[in-house]
């Protein structure tokens, strides 16, 4: 039986330049490449180590990219190795199948968003109401499925994001703030939901996951093994549980380290 490999992308596996923590000294960093260019600009980036590891785990595992991107954003990575059958975009708002929405699945998430927590508008209008201009740069509707804030990390009160948590949860909403974005992401909408699909659609029995954003948690949970980077949300919580692997590397090193440790653990598993 196939193992299935499902990892977020940002911050995870692949690392804005900001995000890549090269605290070594210049002449001992990694070397980089590009896997996402954006208006012509270079804007993500593995190292080269991560790049082949990738590439051979793609020949031992079902690799499935897992991200709260939108397909627009999510195709502009062109990821080392064969490109992925399965993908799932928009927090598990869509499942990608050969590059293209699986428009059955697409209706099924959209059924239970509808019956299950507020709806959009009110979220939206709730965050266009209370958030402050000064301090935020963009409002976003990704998908028609969740929102978000583009803001400026050092004028955001410290508070806002904890209010605004205790106003969505009773909606059935959660918040996660990810370097300067704040999303407001609808409760069942989830990338453990889709990538269950997927392991039954392949018939994995083992499911590897890694994360660092609090939208990763239920992935996490949901894996039989998974690992988190000393970055993000997650570490800077604390938060931990069985099965799960907390790793010291933060930045563009633990995504080497990530994929490392899912290669070595496909192969155990594949006879």
């Amino acid at each position: 039986m196939p193992v299935l490999v499902a990892s977020d992308l940002d911050r995870t596996l692949i690392y804005s330049s900001a995000a890549l923590a090269l605290t070594m000294p210049d002449a001992r960093a990694p070397r980089l490449l590009c896997v996402e260019v954006h208006e012509a600009r270079p804007l993500s980036y593995m190292t080269e180590t991560a790049a082949q590891l990738l590439t051979d785990l793609g020949d031992t595992a079902v690799f499935v990219p897992t991200t709260t991107r939108t397909r627009k954003q999510y195709q502009r990575i062109n990821l080392p190795g064969p490109p992925p059958k399965y993908a799932i975009c928009a927090n598990g708002g869509h499942l990608l199948v050969d590059g293209v929405t699986d428009a059955d699945w697409h209706a099924g998430v959209q059924a239970r968003l509808a019956d299950e927590c507020a709806p959009l508008a009110e979220v939206r209008e709730h965050l266009l109401r209370s958030a402050d201009p000064v301090w935020v740069r963009k409002h976003r509707v990704a998908e028609d499925l969740f929102a978000y804030l583009v803001v400026e990390r050092e004028l955001l009160p410290e508070d806002w994001v904890k209010e605004l948590a205790v106003w969505a949860e009773v909606r059935g909403w959660t918040v996660s703030l990810q370097g300067r974005k704040i999303y407001a992401v609808p409760g069942p909408l989830t990338k453990s939901a889709a990538v269950r699909e997927v392991a039954r659609r392949t018939g994995a029995e083992l499911t590897l996951a890694a994360g660092d954003s609090l939208l990763d948690a239920d992935l996490l949970l949901a894996a039989d093994r998974g690992w988190r980077p000393g970055h993000g949300e997650l570490a800077d919580t604390g938060w931990t549980a069985p099965e799960i692997a907390a790793l010291p590397e933060r930045g563009v090193l633990a995504g080497e380290r990530i994929t490392r440790e899912f290669l070595k653990a496909s192969r155990t598993a594949t006879p």
